[in-house]
């Protein structure tokens, strides 16, 4: 299990949860909410790194937001600077996967003094879902209308255990190169739920979302791991990423979709291993 922590800092009260041993890394997502279950992804760095997981303004134990624009990238950026400041970390990684990428890069744009490096997993740096019918999320993929059904669900807050863990299964194995291993690939005991607020405000904030401009701003080393078969974030925006930012390394993982820190795992390790010793 992972400790629970509350960072008060000038911006408000968070939760975090830690875990793992050796330098600080940061792992967080746009409407996730954590609990002391972990996270998969955030799991994938425990062997190398002291991981802090963070809950952002109205997930979990942390703090509502005062005004919407806290719900901003950049205004989150401002947020898990604080904690970094208030626990006395001088430096540390940052991790995002998906919506978690998308925030990695305007970290990145803004504050890479405060980055040992970047990890930036199956995610994009501009709106990704209008130009690339290859995107679960573009009116023209197969699946689009299932995936923002169960996305609606989800974002019930009285639903059902059972029910939410039923359609949060359905709603991840479109994402997986293997569905059928998704028992295998989801067997630890985690649970986690989605902050509608923030949800709802990224589904606004995306429709303007491009720093691909800013990307070169970027001086932290930085490391972009994407699947071959991504659905949510295809794989050309990695290749865009990792050909602006300077320093980039890309590594594609053939036989994964939206999830190769675990339809790969052993690879997606080595990778973690060879970019933390850098």
């Amino acid at each position: 299990m992972w400790k629970q922590h509350f960072v008060k800092t000038e911006r408000g009260k968070f939760e975090v949860f830690v875990k793992g041993n050796g330098p600080p890394l940061c792992v967080t997502h746009l409407y996730s909410q954590f609990n002391n279950s972990g996270d998969y992804f955030a799991d994938a760095f425990t062997k190398n790194y002291t991981v802090y997981l963070v809950n952002l303004k109205e997930a979990g134990n942390t703090d509502s937001v005062n005004s919407p624009h806290e719900f901003f990238m950049i205004e989150t950026v401002f947020d898990l600077e604080s904690i970094r400041e208030k626990m006395k970390i001088r430096k540390w990684v940052f991790a995002g996967h998906s919506t978690g990428g998308m925030l990695a890069c305007v970290y990145g744009i803004h504050a890479s003094n405060s980055l040992k490096g970047l990890i930036i997993v199956g995610a994009a740096a501009r709106e990704y879902a209008s130009s690339s019918p290859a995107c679960i999320y573009h009116v023209d993929h197969p699946h689009h209308e299932l995936m923002q059904q169960l996305i609606e669900r989800l974002k019930d807050p009285d639903l059902e255990q059972i029910e939410r863990k039923k359609i949060t299964e359905e709603r991840t194995k479109l994402s997986l190169y293997r569905p059928e291993l998704y028992k295998i690939l989801f067997s630890k005991p985690i649970h986690k739920k989605m902050a509608a607020a923030r949800m709802n405000f990224f589904a606004r904030e995306i429709l303007q979302f491009d720093v691909t401009k800013q990307l070169t701003a970027i001086t932290t080393p930085t490391l972009i791991a994407c699947g071959r078969y991504d659905v949510q974030c295809p794989l050309s925006y990695s290749e865009e990423m990792a050909s602006t930012i300077p320093n980039a390394k890309l590594v594609v993982f053939e036989e994964s979709n939206h999830y190769p820190f675990l339809e790969e795992k052993c690879l997606f390790e080595l990778s973690i291993q060879e970019f933390s010793l850098k």
